[in-house]
This record gives C-alpha cells, structure tokens and sequence, in this order.
C-alpha cells in the first residue's frame, strides 16, 4: 500500500485510536478496584473526623472498622429500613429526592470511653460546586458532638474555609432537638443572630454564599433525621 495515500493515512489513523483507546480501557479497568479502594478510604476518614477521630492513612480502614460498631438506614419516621448497603447509599442523589422517599444512613460509632455518636452524611451546594460532610450527634440525638466539612471548588481563603476545623469545631455542642422538636443549626454572618430560637454558628468571612449553602445543606439533610433524634432522645 502506498504509504502516501490518504487511504493509508485514514487506516493508519484508525488503528491508532483502536488500540490507543483499548490500552486506556484496560488501564481504566484495572486500575477501578484501585480508585474505589481509596475513595472508600477517604470517606472513612471524614466519618472519623466527624468524631474527632484521626489517624495516619495507613491506619484509616481499622480505625474504621474499631470506632464504627454498626450502620443502618432510617425513613423520615425514624424506622429503620432494610435491603440497602449504607456505605454505598449515593447521599448526593437521596439529597434530592423528596424526604419522604429518602433512605438515610446512619453510622454508630462507639468512642475509647464508651460514649456512643451517631454520624449523619449531609450533601449540598456551594458557590462553585458541590459541598459535603458528615455531622455526629450524642446517644440522645439531642446535640451535635462533631462536624466535618469538604468542598469540590470553593475559593481558598474564603468559602473553603468550612473544611478548616475554626468552622467545624463551632458545631460541638450546638442543639438539634429543642422542647421535643428537630431545629437545624443556622449559619449566620459574623455579629447577626437568627430570628428563632435555633443555635447558630459564624459563617465564613468573605465566604457568605458557601456559608448560607452549608447552613442550607443541614437544614435539607439533617431535617429528616428528625424523628429519628427525637427517638434516641426518648430511649
């Protein structure tokens, strides 16, 4: 064939996507259980640090495996709700859907002394992308014990702050359960103070749209989990 054709050319070019394209398939595929593995890991991690739990990488999946004793899932009524693996719930998609129809997991998690947690995953919307985390609250369900917080895009120095623990920490101990009754934790600019009785935190100076995102993000996420609190609360 002569190698000057076009003809040539065309076939030339055809094989080269074929086996170019194979190659990054069989890469993509082999390397799958890999990328999964870690993305496991990491969601691990941010469980634990829901919990003030933190551990060299190396030490992640057994840190998991002693400090979270159990998971299950719960509807809006707080029953719990079988057939599903809770780790692999897509908290993203569940953000969505009406509350009604959600599947919520929970993580039970038992601390060095004892103490029980339970670890809620939340999911919402930032200034430039999506915002997630995980929320931990005490056996009672009444008050917040840990916060978590991660970003896809936020601006650094403003709205990524919240994945810095001076915005997490101000969670610890904040009410989620008043008088008998589910209250989110409200996101307010540094000074203000909310209309209600709910408890309230700082949002990010500078980061107003990522603050009111989180602050949104709790009330979609944790509101459901409602009668669930009110039901440790009542144990």
């Amino acid at each position: 064939m002569n190698k000057q054709s076009n003809t040539y050319t065309l076939i030339y070019i055809i094989v080269l996507v074929v086996v170019v394209g194979t190659a990054l398939a069989l890469t993509s595929i082999s390397l799958k259980p890999r990328q999964q593995a870690n993305a496991d890991a990491d969601k691990m991690r941010q469980i634990l640090a829901s919990i003030e739990i933190s551990v060299p990488e190396s030490d992640i999946i057994s840190a998991y495996d002693k400090y979270v004793t159990s998971t299950f899932l719960v509807d809006e009524n707080g029953n719990r709700v079988e057939g599903a693996d809770v780790f692999e719930i897509d908290v993203a998609r569940q953000s969505k859907e009406p509350a009604a129809e959600r599947l919520l997991p929970v993580y039970e998690c038992r601390l060095d002394d004892g103490a029980v947690k339970y670890v809620m995953p939340v999911y919402g919307a930032g200034l430039w992308g999506p915002i997630w985390g995980y929320v931990s609250v005490d056996s009672d369900g009444t008050s917040i014990y840990g916060a978590y917080f991660a970003h896809q895009g936020e601006t650094p120095g403003l709205g990524a702050e919240i994945e810095k623990p001076a915005f997490s920490s101000q969670f610890s101990g904040k009410k989620l359960i008043k008088d008998g009754r589910f209250v989110p934790v409200v996101v307010v600019k540094k000074g203000q103070t909310p209309a209600g009785d709910e408890d309230y935190v700082d949002g990010v100076s500078g980061g107003t749209i990522t603050s009111k995102g989180v602050g949104a993000m709790l009330d979609n996420c944790l509101s459901p989990y409602g009668a669930f609190l009110k039901s440790l609360d009542q144990q």
